[in-house]
């Protein structure tokens, strides 16, 4: 009984302290990502070492869109002209970013966003872990990239 309840607690205690996602940490969304991992459940994790696309978001008042671009070694990015349009939905301690295209719509749970750092889980509960990133500059002899 004791094993029961001191396992009870510790569950509480990991719950309480996990990081809640506010209105106000949605812009942090906003800018470049680059895919580093994702995790399963049954343990086969993909980690990413190179990656040819980022994802951009730009989100604004909880609603905006997210997009493919390739980086260039010039420090620019090349993008087309699909993307999907996104709303933020916040449902009780949840947060979920809801997609959609001319062909399909579906979510993802925001799981956590920092300036560094953000995880979303879809509905076959893989959870896709990013880093903030930004332009590439090879050609400009250390100067900065606009």
């Amino acid at each position: 009984m004791k094993w029961f309840f001191k396992w009870l607690f510790f569950c509480l205690f990991f719950v309480s302290c996990q990081h809640k996602i506010t209105p106000e940490d949605v812009v942090k969304l906003n800018g470049y990502w680059e895919i580093e991992k994702v995790e399963v459940a049954e343990g086969e994790d993909k980690n990413y070492k190179i990656n040819e696309n980022f994802d951009y978001f730009e989100i604004k008042n909880n609603v905006g869109f997210r997009k493919k671009v390739k980086p260039q070694l010039d420090g620019t990015f090349i993008a087309n002209d699909s993307y999907e349009k996104i709303k933020v939905r916040f449902e009780k301690e949840a947060v979920y970013l809801d997609y959609s295209t001319d062909f399909a719509k579906w979510s993802e749970e925001l799981v956590k966003v920092t300036d560094e750092e953000l995880v979303v889980r879809n509905e076959e509960n893989k959870e896709y872990h990013y880093k903030k990133t930004g332009a590439i500059n090879l050609t400009g002899n250390g100067e900065t990239t606009k």
